[in-house]
């Protein structure tokens, strides 16, 4: 008689059959064996309501977790519910004293501070924070950028099945045409070099791969920024060229940082704040970089006009010096 599969291995496959990325599946299965083993290793189909709130209260009081982390949790127990046991959570109005939530206003650079960030960058970590910041875009929809996302002809970048799975277009900077032409051919002979290696292939999105077997083999899938070496994928263990890793990154954009001797936390996401900061002090108005930002609302794009407000508060002077 066969073993039973066990829950979390279950949980894995759903999450792979639904195309989440491998950092969601890593943070659910996280959360979800917390849950179980917070309440004694109990199985999830015991309990209901009270064990689920008991449990995200026990996170806000006792853990002092941030709300987003709260709502990751929330969202991983809400998942294994709905998709794993087939369980229909939407009547049990779950109350839990949630962690308080903080409105912070976004940190910025100014367009100086991103020079200094970028000229201590060098080759294509330069390249890449370039069109990070020159795009609005966030990290991970950096690296996923494939060739044929890049549309050289009516100068534009599509950004394919990104956050809450919304698709947009954002104008491609032309001061980066020539470097971007110039790294897509390099991917194009890489990628040849891989063919004739034994390799060449690319992990496609959703049931892509399964309709079109061959598609990934093909260049125009291939990555713009793709790592060194080739390595093994964690989930199929076949072995192909991934995109350079969020981890990789974001250590060049700290090294970088600490050589400007800037006195502010420089992270990835800072570019896409001090993008649409940017483009709101040109005049741009907001409807406009809510759609660049592929912002579900226009209220969360409105953080921004209180970033400058802010800075405008700066050009006030005391009465005494007027």
């Amino acid at each position: 008689m066969k073993n039973k599969k066990k829950l979390l291995d279950i949980v894995r496959d759903k999450i792979r059959f639904k195309h989440y990325s491998i950092s969601t599946e890593k943070t659910y299965t996280h959360w979800i064996k917390h849950y179980i083993l917070f309440h004694n290793k109990k199985h999830p189909i015991e309990m209901a309501k009270n064990e689920i709130e008991e449990y995200l209260t026990f996170l806000a009081t006792k853990k002092h977790v941030s709300p987003t982390t709260q709502n990751q949790a929330f969202n991983a127990i809400l998942f294994l519910y709905k998709e794993v046991l087939g369980i229909d959570t939407s009547e049990w109005n779950i109350q839990a004293l949630r962690a308080q939530e903080r409105k912070h206003i976004p940190v910025v650079l100014t367009k100086d501070e991103v020079q200094k960030v970028l000229q201590n960058l060098n080759g294509i970590y330069k390249l890449m924070v370039t069109l990070m910041y020159g795009c609005g875009l966030r990290m991970s929809e950096l690296l996923n950028i494939c060739l044929k996302d890049v549309d050289f002809g009516f100068n534009k970048l599509y950004i394919w099945d990104s956050k809450s799975l919304k698709d947009r277009t954002v104008p491609l900077p032309m001061k980066l045409k020539d470097e971007l032409l110039v790294q897509a051919k390099r991917v194009e002979e890489l990628h040849q070099k891989d063919l004739s290696d034994g390799f060449g292939s690319v992990y496609l999105p959703f049931a892509y791969e399964k309709k079109y077997p061959k598609a990934k083999f093909e260049t125009k899938w291939q990555y713009l920024f793709p790592m060194t070496n080739i390595t093994k994928d964690p989930r199929s263990n076949i072995k192909r060229r991934h995109h350079i890793l969020p981890q990789t990154l974001g250590r060049n954009i700290k090294v970088a940082a600490q050589k400007a001797n800037l006195n502010k936390r420089v992270t990835s996401h800072i570019f896409r704040h001090s993008y649409a900061t940017h483009l709101l002090q040109a005049g741009i108005d907001l409807r406009s970089i809510q759609e660049l930002l592929g912002h579900k609302s226009v209220e969360t794009t409105m953080i921004y006009t209180h970033v400058v407000a802010e800075m405008n508060k700066a050009k006030v002077v005391s009465p005494l010096d007027l």
